[in-house]
């Protein structure tokens, strides 16, 4: 069977088509007084992964969430040849001195001596959405994935969704955190590919911005909704989740022909972040036209809109340029998103993933070949106009 690395959630339906900050209630994180800029050297393990969400935890530490992950138990790797691929999502913490340098730790779980998933139980495969924190309560989205007998790059599908709830995370190593894992499967509504594309903690409710499509002879819609939930009723979501429609109203159900597309980005992983000195909301993401050469914006006074329209970040993508040395054809990017805790005064520090629509077992491939591609690129750019 041909097997391919976690790609975004967007690539199950693309065929079709032709494919938290940590905010408490209103107050909102300042500014650093310095930038310290992520890195992601291969270390403790690790080898290089997709997704990186990063959620700040409190005034020393920031929790970063991978996808599925390249991992060896050998130090020094130049290649990926041979190496082992955990299926599901990685953790690492990072740190900042007082000069702005940065620093990484990498935790990785084993299980008998192989590297496993942070979460889920044995031969589960749960990848990782955007983190938040309510009332000093740690909530960690994740998608359950199941494995087809499909021969294509797209040889999974949706299974369910679920929350980790983390009641106390102080602990240093994230795997001595205890966790209780809420099914949010039978709460969510048909039709979402992705649920917590993103994460915002407002006020009472926690928001959303859901990849929606729905395909049928009466009607066709494919883009990122807008869903909340009471904070009150994260435990128990069955009923609790409302979805924004195009007259304004909040339903507990989605009515595909009234369903409001929020953001046509049409993403499964982006960043809504909010700028308290420019008194804005900031959309962050890339999607997959030409094979993800671009890093978008948007930005909009209020989470329900409306958002302006879609400009390109002076971001350059060398991996899909096929002037760069860094280019193969296979090659294409996601999961673009900003890290607002690392932001500056004038700039945004924002991340994406490329990645091979090669077999990952075929030893002989890009990826496996080359270190540079399936980690997360950090770039600095000014902001969204």
């Amino acid at each position: 069977m041909k097997k391919s690395l976690r790609a975004s959630l967007l690539l199950l339906i693309f065929p079709i088509l032709s494919c938290a900050a940590f905010l408490t209630e209103t107050h909102f994180p300042a500014m650093p007084v310095c930038q310290c800029i992520p890195v992601f050297p291969d270390k403790d393990g690790w080898y290089g992964g997709d997704g990186a969400y990063s959620i700040e935890l409190d005034d020393q530490r920031t929790l970063w969430l991978f996808g599925d992950t390249f991992a060896s138990h050998e130090e020094g790797r130049t290649d990926r040849i041979g190496m082992e691929v955990i299926l599901g999502t990685t953790l690492a913490i990072s740190t900042c001195t007082a000069i702005c340098e940065f620093d990484i730790q990498y935790f990785l779980n084993t299980r008998g001596g192989k590297f496993v998933s942070s979460f889920g139980a044995e031969h589960e495969w749960l990848w990782p959405q955007d983190p938040f924190i309510v009332e000093n309560v740690l909530y960690i989205p994740l998608i359950s994935i199941a494995p087809t007998d499909s021969t294509s790059l797209f040889n999974f599908i949706i299974s369910g969704y679920r929350f980790a709830r983390i009641n106390d995370f102080s602990a240093h190593d994230p795997h001595d955190w205890p966790v209780v894992y809420l099914d949010m499967t039978p709460a969510i509504a048909p039709g979402i590919n992705a649920f917590a594309t993103t994460s915002v903690v407002y006020e009472d409710h926690v928001y959303f911005y859901p990849l929606y499509a729905h395909f049928s002879d009466e009607v066709s819609i494919l883009g990122n909704i807008l869903a909340r939930i009471p904070s009150k009723k994260l435990d128990h979501p069955i009923g609790a989740i409302e979805y924004l429609h195009k007259d304004g109203t909040w339903q507990d159900a989605i009515d595909p022909s009234d369903i409001k597309i929020v953001l046509d980005a049409s993403v499964s992983e982006l960043s809504v972040r909010y700028h308290p000195d420019r008194k804005k909301w900031m959309a962050v993401y890339l999607t997959l036209e030409n094979q993800g050469n671009q890093v978008l914006c948007q930005y909009a006074d209020n989470l329900e809109g409306p958002w302006s329209r879609a400009t390109p970040l002076d971001a350059f993508i060398s991996e899909v340029d096929p002037k760069s040395s860094l280019y193969d054809e296979n090659t294409f990017c996601y999961a673009g998103k900003e890290h607002i805790e690392f932001a500056g005064n004038d700039t945004l520090v924002v991340s994406y993933v490329c990645n091979s629509a090669e077999d990952v077992d075929d030893d002989d491939n890009f990826i496996r070949r080359n270190l540079f591609l399936y980690r997360p690129v950090v770039i600095q750019v000014p902001f969204c106009r």
